[in-house]
């Protein structure tokens, strides 16, 4: 049986990162860094999985620090550590805790696309000895030679499988090729450890790699209410976001919506209601991105609508309130979203408004989740849509059984299976083959048929 320690004490830490642990007042490890802690100071790579807000980003960061204050870098001009986040706000808000961790003892560099590479070159050339990154802004540095990873102790990926998701792919093996990964220690944490794609990138990128997960995949956060809401359109979703902002009890909410435009207005809306409230997506600049989130982490907001620009990583600690305005397109990022309330043991409410079009996206969420969802009403607003029951099968069989090309026995239209009165089929031309012809109903324009392009990551 695993024996864990009680403290962070109990792991040997350097007394600097004890005391900026104390100065945080955290103590007790939660369950993934008593489980991850250990096997990143043995030195081994790790895959590991654990439900948001479980703590772990100090999972790697303290195991990463204790090898870069305890060993002698292998080189005097590479990084000797490099983390990658999927969004720029996660990884500010790692590069945040890093240096909280880290005091003055290392020189840190925070990379992030959208912000200004000249700038980002001035640091390089103070060569840092951590990076905190988004791959595709890491990726573009390394096109231009504008630094190197041939001395790479620690490679970090923080949410791997939304990196894959999210497209990142080719620059994680662009990554992976500059490094030299025979002497390299590699952490992978996932939001799951049955990511197909997170698997393959990890028999690539790890070396006999240890295995933690804690929790599933659809775990959900027993110190959050989970509420559904049917709602019959938009002006009803509208009406009870109304409710639920003025009748509910919460420091700070966050509201997702699907669309960029949605939250545009809807944050315009709530303006003229006279709540403090901002937007945040992804057409932002990355400086006005920064700005809304800093004010909002400041309390200067009392709501945020977004995208799912902000359905991970972020540590609210004042978010108390999440609303599924519209129902999330992937049913992992369901837990995600509502993963921003409820941290540190806190206690939050997550609601989701169920319309006809997020009929699709709720059952894959319930499916997900493993459960059967039961919905409820607010008095006053109860609504007609009911939700939308799956097609009636048909009973019976009507026509050939299929690979059944016999002849029907018997003679004549009956026999036959044709209709009395039915007019035979026109005579094709002489010279017809079959081929080139226009499909029935249209032309034929001789083009191929589009195929639509992957869109391009959003936060690289």
């Amino acid at each position: 049986m695993a024996q864990y320690n009680d403290t962070f004490r109990d792991f040997g830490l350097d007394t600097r990162l004890v005391r900026a642990l104390d100065h945080q007042g955290l103590e007790t490890p939660t369950e993934i860094q008593q489980r991850a802690i250990p096997v990143v100071l043995a030195g081994h790579d790790l895959l590991a999985s654990s439900k948001t807000g479980s703590g772990k980003t100090l999972a790697y960061l303290l195991p990463a620090l204790q090898r870069l204050m305890k060993s002698r870098a292998l080189s005097k001009r590479d990084p000797r550590a490099l983390i990658l986040a999927p969004t720029r706000e996660l990884a500010r808000q790692v590069y945040v805790q890093l240096r909280a961790l880290a005091g003055s003892s290392f020189n840190i560099a925070l990379l992030l696309g959208g912000e200004n590479f000249n700038d980002q070159l001035k640091s390089l050339r103070r060569q840092p000895d951590v990076i905190v990154a988004t791959p595709g802004r890491l990726a573009n540095h390394l096109d231009a030679r504008s630094l190197m990873l041939n001395g790479l102790e620690l490679l970090i990926l923080d949410e791997a499988d939304r990196m894959l998701d999210l497209g990142f792919a080719p620059q994680l093996t662009r990554i992976h090729q500059a490094a030299d990964h025979r002497r390299r220690q590699t952490l992978m944490f996932s939001a799951t450890l049955d990511h197909a794609e997170a698997n393959t990138m990890a028999a690539d990128l790890l070396k006999s790699p240890k295995r933690v997960a804690v929790g599933e995949a659809h775990a959900e956060h027993q110190d959050i209410e989970q509420r559904f809401l049917l709602g019959d359109h938009l002006d009803h979703k509208q009406a009870l976001l109304d409710h639920l902002l003025t009748k509910e009890s919460y420091q700070q909410a966050i509201i997702f919506t699907a669309t960029r435009a949605d939250t545009e207005r809807l944050a315009e809306r709530l303006q003229q209601q006279g709540l403090a409230t901002a937007a945040l997506h992804g057409d932002m600049s990355q400086a006005e991105r920064n700005r809304i989130m800093d004010a909002f982490a400041r309390g200067l907001h009392k709501l945020l609508i977004t995208t799912d620009v902000a359905s991970r990583g972020l540590d609210l600690l004042q978010v108390s309130l999440v609303i599924n305005f519209d129902m999330p397109k992937q049913p992992e990022e369901y837990v995600h979203r509502i993963g921003r309330t409820g941290r540190a043991g806190a206690s939050g409410t997550a609601v989701s408004l169920v319309g006809p079009r997020d009929w699709d996206a709720f059952k894959r969420v319930e499916k997900f989740l493993q459960r059967a969802v039961a919905f409820t009403d607010i008095e006053g607003l109860q609504g007609k849509f009911k939700g939308i029951r799956p097609p009636a099968r048909k009973h019976g069989f009507k026509g050939k059984p299929a690979g059944d090309t016999s002849a029907p026995r018997g003679k004549g239209a009956a026999a036959a299976g044709k209709k009395p009165g039915r007019k035979p089929a026109p005579k094709r031309p002489a010279g017809f083959t079959g081929q080139g012809q226009p499909p029935a109903g249209g032309v034929d324009d001789g083009m191929a048929p589009i195929r639509r392009k992957k869109p391009k990551p959003e936060q690289e």
